[in-house]
């Protein structure tokens, strides 16, 4: 029984049936709705769409590549639906969602049911995969199952606009560094225009966040306005950067930028990158057409926050992503304690594969430390639990080489090439034989 039809859930649910163990897929969608959510499609993108970098001198990168070689069905989709984003992964949303959608359906031995799931299942193999906004009813349950109240954190998503609605004469396009091809609009802000900018961006109105006293960000995915609050230039060396980009107009880096990213494959669609928000929707339409070239941007989807909820893993989970005190239970996506949509993906698939091993009455295995997917499975069960908090994947999650390679591009190269030789060889040996390493991750 998966629970959730997120990322985590539907990779959860193919690794599961293309290992010939039936399915019972719950979402709760459409006859739940979420805040944030717009259709009842599996694996929904609500904030970017982006799966971040794709090259193997990153550490997603690496990621995704173990995930192919696993047979993901959330990267292949994402492969396949891609839209232009230099060397990043990005999709449209609308096809990818309908892409997961088609393919878990048709699926053999995976019956969906629409329908509410209030409570932890009592069957011999589950994994939760409900996402940073479970239920209520189920929340509680999991609440009262983990024995502590659960760690949270907002998240904020972006604004998205119509192409159309765009003044191509005082934007240009380029990718940072001229790093891949010219996949982003950039908008050039002079210092002048920043400072406007900023000062309408620090005294703006934002929505109430409801029903808790404390609001807690993830650093990794803070709202455009809290940046701002940390000062003048914060922006300028964050989403704001003007870095690695030349205004072919004046030949001249810009004093900031605002960059846009393609949201579908019609390019119909682009996101303002970096700008998550819980600014109140007059706010945003008020302020953000300040930024040049979007004086008359019209909005297909305003930015709004919504709560993240995840347990305390280290206390919980094994590194398979299964409860310590209750084998055949597992947990995945962001309520299992990871961060992005990359990882909550590979939790699903670790979880998945996983499951299937425990419902053939075998052991799980944990993946090798050194891969990345074995990093991932051992943060979240090795962490400090004092201390936890979900994390995207990152090269200081994998064990230090034995050779000190001080040149950082090389030391990369030869973390990825690890990881992939050690992925290999644990795929040759079937899962079997690879043991965890219970190492504390600083």
């Amino acid at each position: 029984m998966v629970v959730g039809g997120g990322l985590a859930g539907s990779e959860a649910a193919w690794q599961l049936a293309r290992r010939g163990i039936g399915v019972d897929l719950h979402e709760m969608r459409p006859v739940l709705k979420t805040p944030v959510h717009q259709t009842s499609d599996f694996a929904e993108l609500v904030c970017s769409n982006s799966l971040r970098g794709n090259d193997l001198d990153q550490a997603a990168g690496i990621l995704k590549e173990e995930m192919r070689r696993l047979d993901s069905i959330i990267v292949r989709v994402a492969d396949e639906v891609r839209v232009p984003a230099g060397s990043a992964l990005a999709v449209d949303r609308g096809a990818f969602a309908q892409r997961v959608t088609e393919e878990i359906t048709k699926l053999p031995g995976v019956v969906v049911h629409r329908e509410e799931v209030p409570s932890i299942p009592e069957v011999p193999v589950a994994i939760l995969a409900t996402g940073p906004l479970t239920s209520d009813t189920l929340a509680k349950d999991i609440a009262r199952f983990v024995g502590d109240t659960h760690l949270h954190f907002y998240d904020a998503v972006s604004p998205v606009i119509e192409a159309d609605s765009i003044d191509m004469t005082r934007v240009f396009r380029a990718s940072r560094y001229q790093k891949g091809t010219d996949d982003y609009l950039n908008c050039p802000m002079d210092e002048a225009e920043y400072r406007a900018f900023f000062d309408a961006l620090t005294t703006a109105e934002c929505s109430e966040v409801k029903n808790f006293e404390k609001e807690f960000f993830f650093e990794g995915c803070l709202p455009i306005e809290v940046i701002a609050s940390r000062g003048l230039d914060t922006m300028r060396f964050g989403p704001m950067k003007p870095v690695g980009l030349l205004n072919p107009a004046t030949g001249k880096r810009p004093f900031a930028v605002v960059q846009l990213r393609q949201d579908n494959l019609a390019a119909s669609h682009f996101s303002l990158v970096g700008f998550q928000t819980h600014l109140k929707w007059a706010e945003q339409k008020r302020i953000f057409r300040m930024i040049p070239g979007l004086e008359n941007a019209e909005f297909i989807r305003f930015g709004m926050i919504h709560r993240n909820t995840y347990i305390n893993s280290p206390k919980t989970l094994l590194p398979t992503f299964e409860a310590r005190r209750r084998p055949g239970l597992f947990f995945a996506g962001q309520m299992s304690g990871v961060e992005g949509y990359v990882e909550s993906a590979a939790s699903g698939l670790l979880a998945g594969i996983s499951a299937a091993a425990r419902a053939r009455a075998e052991e799980p295995q944990p993946f090798p430390v050194d891969t990345a997917m074995g990093a991932l499975g051992r943060y979240i069960s090795s962490s400090d639990p004092k201390h936890y908090q979900p994390t995207n994947i990152a090269f200081g999650l994998f064990p230090d080489l034995a050779d000190n390679i001080r040149d950082k591009r090389l030391r990369r190269r030869a973390l990825s090439e690890r990881a992939l030789s050690s992925l290999t060889a644990f795929i040759q040996r079937g899962y079997k034989g690879a043991g965890a390493d219970d190492t504390v991750v600083a």
